[in-house]
């Protein structure tokens, strides 16, 4: 996985999403540098205040508040979600949508902040977030996170249609998506929901909603095996060692991270079959 991104990538593949600064005092060095500190830090789970400085930046007077304002700064202005819906839409054609899976996640908070609540299955504080991937995997949209102590149907078709909205803006329709998702989406809202969006809910059964199972056929057990991918998209975004545990107290800048990550996946397995 990518740590120490290279000038030219970054100059060609992020920067040129990103907002930038025309006020204010001019820092001391390229803003190349500051994205290198920004993904190790990602990558490494570190603490802003422990980055190594002169890894990045030699023997230059920089502070990791220089670096932790940039990042905040861009969380703020949206600017890491724009860089994920830009590039998501430039090479969209290189992504299998034939078949979608929808999935949940509960992650760990350590501090207090937004989005955070006791969840009973984790038995701790806890962020939970939907991720929509791809066939293959690639994580391509997820919902604006929640406290941990709602279960994944919470709002399920407005987590939903967010997602959908940033897939169009991206200029990716969803009429005809295959999607897969486990029996905590099954809801009778939720597949009306995707009726109405024209997308065919291959959701297992909740055993609980036993009156509705006659008339909700299984749509393909053989495509329902193919959710074994949502194991290799934890196995990518757990290797960004800042995810697995939350310590971001804003919910801004915890999903920021989340479009980075996706952003240099993409660009992984890009390179890997360029």
């Amino acid at each position: 996985m990518y740590v120490n991104l290279s000038k030219k990538f970054i100059t060609e593949n992020i920067l040129p999403y990103l907002h930038q600064f025309t006020k204010g005092r001019r820092i001391k060095v390229a803003l190349w540098r500051i994205i290198q500190a920004i993904v190790y830090r990602l990558k490494s789970g570190s603490q802003w205040r422990e980055l190594p400085m002169k890894q990045f930046f030699g023997n230059l007077s920089i502070s990791w508040n220089t670096v932790y304002y940039h990042y905040n700064k861009w969380s703020k202005l949206g600017s890491w979600k724009k860089l994920w819906i830009k590039y998501l839409e430039d090479y969209r054609g290189e992504l299998d949508f034939s078949i979608c899976q929808l999935d949940g996640s509960h992650t760990s908070a350590k501090r207090g902040g937004e989005g955070i609540g006791y969840s009973k299955r984790k038995a701790g504080k806890t962020t939970n977030a939907l991720f929509l991937t791809d066939k293959n995997g690639i994580p391509v949209a997820m919902s604006v996170p929640r406290a941990g102590n709602h279960h994944d149907a919470f709002e399920l078709e407005k987590n939903m249609q967010s997602m959908i909205d940033d897939l169009n803006a991206s200029q990716i329709r969803e009429g005809g998506i295959f999607l897969n998702a486990d029996a905590a989406f099954d809801t009778q809202a939720f597949r009306s929901f995707c009726n109405h969006l024209d997308i065919v809910d291959n959701i297992d059964f909740n055993k609980r909603n036993k009156k509705d199972l006659d008339n909700q056929p299984f749509k393909g057990e053989e495509m329902y095996e193919l959710r074994f991918v949502i194991e290799r998209t934890n196995a990518w975004l757990d290797a960004f060692k800042a995810l697995i545990m939350r310590y971001e107290t804003k919910i801004h800048t915890w999903q920021s991270l989340h479009y980075l990550a996706f952003t240099l996946i993409f660009a992984r397995t890009r390179k890997k079959h360029s």
